[in-house]
Parts: structure tokens; sequence; C-alpha cells
């Protein structure tokens, strides 16, 4: 693969981690969301809104963590990547939420745009596997974030918390 294919293949993934394009982008999925909302239950979906969002962050940071920490402990299914059903959030643990998105994703980027970073290489904890690459790690961080981010949308107009302008 020449150097031009692997800058344009890194200049792709960075592009899908921020959506945007066919994805919504975290900003425009929860832009004036209304904090009254955060904690209600959806009709007919055992989570909220901030459970929604704190999945996303929970799962994200795994994967961050899978790639770069060489403690990392593997995460039981389900439970330590979704909050407990009667958790609760404050609008400081919303902001908590959302800012714990974007600094992990700000790292994942960072990962992968780093020119030493091949995006074919094995992640520091595959244990060798050499199907969990960057490549595949980014590509997985940004497919759980885009189907969650239009879960959270779709909940917004469910719920109808979106603005009256909102197209």
């Amino acid at each position: 693969m020449s150097d031009s294919t692997h800058l344009t293949t890194r200049d792709q993934v960075l592009a899908l981690l921020d959506g945007g394009n066919a994805h919504m982008s975290l900003d425009a999925a929860v832009g004036r969301f209304p904090a009254s909302a955060m904690n209600a239950f959806p009709p007919n979906v055992p989570y909220t809104p901030w459970h929604l969002l704190e999945h996303i962050r929970r799962t994200q940071r795994d994967i961050l963590d899978f790639m770069r920490d060489p403690d990392y402990r593997e995460l039981a299914w389900p439970d330590d990547y979704w909050p407990a059903t009667d958790a609760t959030a404050t609008e400081t643990d919303w902001r908590v939420t959302l800012d714990g998105i974007r600094d992990d994703l700000a790292a994942i980027r960072a990962i992968v745009a780093d020119p030493a970073t091949g995006l074919d290489d094995a992640v520091l904890n595959a244990g060798g596997d050499p199907k969990y690459t960057v490549l595949r790690q980014a590509l997985l961080v940004a497919d759980h974030n885009a189907y969650h981010l239009g879960e959270f949308a779709i909940l917004r107009q469910v719920m109808g918390t979106w603005p009256p302008d909102h197209r």
C-alpha cells in the first residue's frame, strides 16, 4: 500500500470517527437536549437518554483502554458497559459523560492520526492476534458511536425533545 493511500485511509477513518456525512455527530445529537428529560424512560425502552450516552462512554473507554493500557482488564458484559437501570444523572453527570466521550474520542483520534501508528498494527492487548488492529478498533468505535447516536436521535423524536426548529 502506498503512503498516499495510507494517508487517505487514515483521513477517512478520522472523518468517520468525527461523525457527519451519513452519521450524526455527538454534538448534533445532544445539542439543546433538555436536562429535564435525561433520566426519562422513553416508551418501551428499558434505559434513559443518559444511560445510552453513558453506555457509549463506557464502551468507547473500554476500547481505548484495550488499545493502550498495559494493565487492561476485560469488562463484564453487560454490567460494566451500562449504568444500573435505576441509576440517575445530575446535570454534572450529564456533562461528565459527554466530556468523557469527547476526551476519549480525541485520544483514539490521536492514535489514528499519529503517522508513526500503522493502521494495520496489532493493538497493545491483542496478544498477537492480527485481527485486533488499530484500524479495526477505530472502526469499531465509529460504528458503535454512530449506531447509538442514531438511536439517541430516534429517542429524541419519540420523546419530543428536539427543539421546535430542528429538522
